[in-house]
């Protein structure tokens, strides 16, 4: 077979060579002149598109990808003369797959056109070709259409040969009404007076003819909306919103994006080769943000901003999600994976690119550390469950592509990223990224092409060193034993899972292992695991620390007498800030598997209550709630003397904090203060407290600055938890009513920690109701699993709504599997396991079975660690004065 050609049996169906449900080659598409006209009122669109399609085997039959279309007529036509003006045309609905039978063979070389006349509903699903809504000041519902093509919705909109492979160039022409603005990828090359098929007197706006480049990334948006605009990058920057936002609260992300720009090119050493970039702010969007080339499209928060009402953490969120998209302008759109199991190529990438561009542009912001406490952790939770999956992920079906989009591909790929980067040197890094970006220009690749460009700039043998990382699933915990005759350590690597029930052919792959070893002389970064057991000389046993700064993805587990060691070297200063962090991340992934005991957790975390930076602080008390969530089905008396912990951990230094904030608080502080604040308050501090309905009442009283956009959610989270009805009429009043969708998002998200049970059932009211968008839908529900009786009514919500949740959020999209997890993660023993595994047992599992299998995964570690632990907590707490 020729490179690049799949055998494929003769209609369409399953690659031979990898078992991928994908089109036949018989044609390939080089170029789709697509014209469309939405209208806004019945949600109904015309379209018709002509495809030029080069025969690349003789066939009698062409077969390209369609869902919920209506195909009215087709035609097949050859330099000029009509090959088969209706053909016979069937449909596969499991594969999504249209195929059009001809009497005669096209033969190989040929060109032929196929056009299609088709019809399609701008669906409310924020898939394929959809409308979005909106409320204007005087209370009207106005429409937009916009589109979600990533990553097989494409032939939702159109009929296309969907796969990321077939790359094509498109033309684009919108027929509106004329108050509409039309965008697209590229820039207007013409408009003209037509009269459509939905009325007179409308615009037809064409626009130039696209770069190659893949369907997913295809954009076309109609609407009535407001841009600003900036000159200062090279070609046109543009943040477009709806009528209902302030447009002027998209400056931040619009200089930003210009600044980003110019840096990409440079780093890069690329020019951005589409003719303008816009971003645009959608009222319903199921992700944060799509890369569309050249017409980002963003959910409303991640773009919009108004730095008044906005805090710390929104700003850096808005700041890392822009620098996220552009950055996929280069690693994704001009270079692009050449199917799906390659996600990670341009998701893992664009994370790492995100936190490197901020870094430069705000380094008072130190998101490395953050890194550790965010990316790392995220990766290293999700990998520890047996129902992971490798970074490369073998992709079949078009049902299973969403359930990638997740921390594998997105984290553990930026963490593995990172790993190479600090592997290779940053420069040399960046320079074999410049190779490979310039060698496979509006091309495709696989995993193999970026090592080969990394090895091609550092002379190292990448893909050796590298590959397992991506093929493996899973990370290793490297257990750590001194011998201080010999004056060395041996490190020892075995497969790490958080059930901690690893069985031996889940143990054989050996992972090199990059120790990272810190002692007083600095940090020995040239030493590597490479094989099950090694031993490595340390000069000086009386302090050591591997994996320094936590850029290498394992787990440590040291000896209970070294553990406390590196907590008084904590404090005498030998360790990093992102050492702190992730030795404590460390310390609290392993007691929960029974790598080590909870108890000596425990007395590590109250060990670091003098602590001063706010990351650390970060993952302490997000180690105090897993243990806080593990034991929240157990007795009254363990879960508030667990909860007494916490409240002696942060009272002082929430104290010594405070709560008032000034312009001279740097970023991290602006974070920092909220965080022992909200915890603060959570665990019953009665000085937080007060302040808290001090604050909520001048609020509510209409003195909007009462509280500062830092605290915000966490004043509402306190006085929701101590308050009752009328608290929460006020925070979902504000829901309805906050002039921004930050305002109205913490509003919403609130709500579930209300415990009252009416209040509990208010809450689980809204996400089917009309006041909550389908985007939103997890808001509200996401604050129930503060407590067991709030998880339990969660989950008779859930299975009493099962059919409506179903119907609002269709399995084959993403928000299902968060909304599954939500309803199912929060319980902690395995008689919760069999009531899950009995509700789903009649049910169909399809788009979201491995999120499904993943939250059962966590349940089953928790109800190991709490059966494992239970007892030697209890000592514990007892013995540290928190149980009677």
């Amino acid at each position: 077979m020729c490179k690049g050609h799949n055998v494929v049996n003769d209609v369409h169906g399953v690659s031979a060579s990898s078992g991928r449900e994908i089109l036949p080659a018989h044609v390939k598409p080089a170029h789709y002149y697509l014209t469309l006209e939405p209208n806004l009122e019945t949600f109904q669109y015309d379209g018709e598109v002509t495809i030029d399609l080069d025969v690349v085997e003789d066939t009698k039959s062409i077969s390209l990808n369609t869902l919920d279309l209506q195909i009215h007529s087709t035609k097949v036509s050859s330099d000029g003369h009509v090959i088969a003006s209706s053909p016979v045309v069937s449909y596969d609905e499991d594969q999504q797959v249209t195929t059009i039978k001809l009497n005669d063979s096209l033969k190989a070389g040929t060109k032929v056109q196929l056009v299609h006349k088709f019809t399609g509903e701008l669906n409310n699903n924020m898939a394929g070709f959809y409308r979005s809504s909106y409320k204007t000041k005087d209370g009207k519902t106005k429409h937009m259409a916009t589109t979600q093509m990533e990553p097989t919705d494409a032939r939702r909109a159109f009929p296309c040969f969907d796969e990321p492979a077939l790359k094509s160039k498109f033309t684009i022409t919108l027929i509106a009404d004329k108050n509409m603005t039309c965008l697209s990828n590229m820039d207007v090359v013409s408009e003209k007076d037509v009269d459509g098929k939905y009325g007179k007197g409308k615009k037809a706006v064409t626009f130039r003819e696209t770069p190659l480049m893949s369907t997913y990334l295809l954009a076309f948006i109609v609407g009535e909306l407001n841009y600003i605009e900036t000159k200062a990058f090279r070609l046109p920057v543009r943040v477009y919103a709806p009528p209902d936002q302030d447009i002027e609260h998209g400056r931040f992300s619009l200089e930003l994006a210009a600044k980003t720009l110019e840096f990409y090119e440079k780093t890069f050493d690329s020019e951005f080769p589409l003719p303008k970039m816009d971003m645009v702010a959608i009222p319903d969007f199921s992700a944060g943000a799509m890369e569309n080339w050249g017409l980002i499209t963003y959910r409303v928060v991640d773009l919009m901003m108004d730095e008044a009402s906005s805090g710390a953490a929104k700003k850096e969120r808005v700041a890392e999600v822009v620098q996220h998209e552009l950055a996929h302008q280069w690693f994704g759109n001009l270079v692009t994976m050449d199917f799906w199991e390659g996600l990670w190529l341009n998701e893992g990438f664009a994370t790492w690119m995100s936190w490197y561009s901020c870094n430069v542009f705000y380094p008072e912001w130190k998101v490395w550390e953050s890194y550790v406490v965010d990316n790392l952790q995220s990766a290293l939770s999700l990998d520890s469950l047996r129902s992971s999956h490798p970074i490369e992920v073998p992709v079949k079906k078009a049902s299973d592509i969403n359930q990638i989009f997740d921390a594998i591909s997105y984290s553990k790929g930026s963490c593995v990223l990172r790993m190479v980067s600090k592997y290779l040197g940053e420069d040399v890094f960046m320079e074999g990224i410049r190779r490979y970006l310039k060698k496979h220009a509006f091309g495709n690749t696989q995993t193999g092409d970026l090592w080969a460009a990394l090895a091609d700039a550092s002379g190292k043998d990448v893909e050796s060193v590298m590959a397992i990382w991506t093929k493996q699933i899973g990370y290793p915990v490297v257990t750590v034993t001194e011998d201080a005759k010999k004056g060395a350590i041996t490190v020892k690597q075995n497969r790490y899972l958080r059930t901690n029930d690893v069985k031996p052919e889940e143990d054989k792959a050996l992972f090199p292992v990059f120790l990272g070893l810190r002692t007083k002389d600095g940090v020995q970064e040239d030493l590597t695991l490479s094989e099950r057991e090694q031993s490595f000389p340390v000069k000086d046993l009386d302090f050591f620390k591997l994996n320094a700064d936590h850029s290498s993805i394992y787990r440590t587990l040291y000896t209970p007498e070294r553990l406390e060691k590196l907590g008084q070297a904590a404090k005498d200063g030998l360790l990093t800030t992102e050492d702190r962090a992730g030795m404590i991340a460390d310390a609290g992934a392993l007691a929960a598997s029974g790598h080590q005991g909870t108890d000596g957790m425990l007395s590590l975390l109250k060990g670091f209550n003098s602590e001063s930076e706010f990351v650390v602080w970060n993952e302490i008390l997000t180690r105090v709630a897993t243990i806080r969530s593990a034991w929240i089905f157990e007795d009254e008396a363990i879960r508030k003397a667990i909860n007494k912990f916490r409240l002696d951990l942060v009272q002082d230094k929430a104290h010594e904090l405070g709560w008032s904030f000034s312009d001279s608080d740097g970023h991290i502080l602006q974070q920092f203060k909220p965080l022992i604040f909200n915890n603060a308050g959570q665990a019953g501090d009665e000085k937080v407290v007060k302040a808290a309905f001090d604050m909520f009442n001048k609020f509510r009283e209409g003195e909007r600055n009462a509280i500062h956009p830092n605290l915000r959610g966490a004043v509402y989270a306190i006085v929701l938890k101590n308050g009752g009805k009328a608290e929460y009429d006020a925070v979902l009043n504000e829901f309805r009513t906050a002039p921004t969708s930050d305002e109205r998002n913490d509003a919403l998200r609130s709500l579930g920690h209300a415990t009252d049970p009416e209040l509990v059932q208010r809450t689980l009211a809204l996400p089917l109701s009309d006041e909550v968008k389908g985007q939103d839908v997890y808001l509200p529900i996401a604050a129930l699993r503060g407590s067991s009786a709030s998880i339990e009514a969660l989950w008779t919500w859930f299975t009493e709504n099962w059919d409506a949740i179903v119907k609002r959020l269709p399995p084959g999209l993403s928000m299902l599997s968060t909304v599954v997890q939500l309803c199912t993660s929060g319980f902690t023993h395995a008689d919760h396991v069999e009531k899950i595994e009995k509700f789903f047992a009649s049910k169909s599992t399809k788009g979201f079975d491995q999120s499904l299998a993943q939250s059962l995964d966590s349940i089953r570690a928790k109800s190991k660690w709490t059966e494992r632990d239970g007892d030697d907590v209890r000592k514990w707490l007892k013995s540290n004065g928190y149980l009677e």
